[in-house]
């Protein structure tokens, strides 16, 4: 993820399709995510032997043969004979990068032709000077919690059909989730939204934010039936254009490369700590209780979504967002 610190805290009030909600205080729930298998993904994922899975480096290849190991083991179906989709882009310094992206299939139980895309980037910054910037929020917490969600979800059939996707380089500009879009591996009119994970695993205020209903309003009940009985204080803000420079997070991470494309999203993730994109990024200092009550409500949110995604009405971009014309109009449909 890349975006600048906040310089405040948003207003915690309600109001139609765009601010913050406030959830209830975090409740006692019996999680369906296993923390056990959690934490150990997290360890391994930052682990220094991952070199801070900088992309195209032999850290981000022992990563990703760690991520094709736990897709293969929870059962997931690859498109073709490969987790593995791989793509060339050109980077900031003009050169020519080759990245992979790891897909895997859930089918659906009632309607397998339409789909969710879950996604979290495994990548991060490498090592720089000699130090290991190992990445443990910024985003070993969103694919460790993608594999967990995974598990859950292909013993627990959903209705629809979904799609998980570990993405690469998204710290090089969003290039693995742009490859994602330009040649997904169904028709793209199939994708009903996209849900994605980075940075979730620690706040010393139990905040998540749920970002961008203020694109999408009819979200905004889903989020917020959501948000009244999560373990953490679920938050939806952090998605207007008129916010100052760094708080809008529309397009900080690989969502953004979606609702490029008119495909509905919903992004969770946490405000900026001293650790951001600093090697001091590590398991030390991510907080287990929380990271585990966040994969939770991420895991919840689509459990809720797979649910409501089998009506007729389309989920429409809000009037500031639809003046974009180069966006296509949204897929996604809920009920009336």
């Amino acid at each position: 993820m890349r975006r600048l610190r906040l310089l405040f805290a948003l207003p915690l009030v309600v109001l139609p399709a765009c601010a913050s909600v406030q959830a209830p205080a975090p409740s006692a729930t019996e999680s369906r995510i296993e923390a056990d298998r959690l934490l150990t993904d997290i360890h391994v994922l930052a682990a220094d032997s991952m070199e801070g899975r900088r992309t195209g480096t032999p850290g981000s290849a022992r990563a990703r043969a760690y991520l094709v190991d736990q897709f293969r083991g929870a059962g997931l179906t690859p498109f073709g004979t490969s987790y593995e989709q791989a793509f060339t882009f050109v980077g900031r310094d003009s050169a020519q990068h080759n990245g992979v992206n790891l897909v895997g299939l859930i089918p659906g139980t009632e309607h397998p032709e339409r789909y969710l895309v879950i996604t979290a980037h495994y990548d991060h910054l490498g090592i720089r000077e000699g130090e290991i910037y190992n990445g443990a929020d910024d985003n070993a917490s969103g694919t460790a919690a993608l594999l967990s969600i995974a598990a859950y979800l292909r013993e627990n059939r959903p209705r629809h059909s979904v799609i998980i996707a570990a993405l690469d380089a998204e710290e090089m500009g969003l290039q693995g989730a742009r490859s994602f879009v330009a040649s997904p591996p169904i028709a793209r009119e199939r994708i009903l939204m996209n849900i994605n994970m980075d940075m979730i695993s620690r706040n010393d205020n139990d905040e998540l934010y749920a970002v961008g209903s203020y694109h999408y309003p009819a979200l905004v009940p889903y989020v917020a039936r959501v948000a009244s009985r999560a373990p953490i204080r679920l938050l939806m803000g952090h998605d207007r254009p008129d916010l100052p420079p760094g708080d809008d997070w529309t397009s900080a991470s690989d969502h953004g490369a979606f609702h490029a494309v008119g495909i509905p999203f919903i992004y969770f993730g946490v405000e900026d700590h001293p650790d951001y994109h600093e090697p001091t990024d590590t398991v030390e200092n991510i907080q287990p209780e929380f990271y585990v009550r966040s994969a939770e409500t991420v895991l919840d949110f689509i459990l809720e979504m797979d649910g409501a995604l089998a009506g007729q009405r389309p989920v429409a971009p809000s009037a500031a967002s639809s003046s974009n014309s180069r966006r296509a109009a949204s897929l996604a449909v809920l009920p009336s």
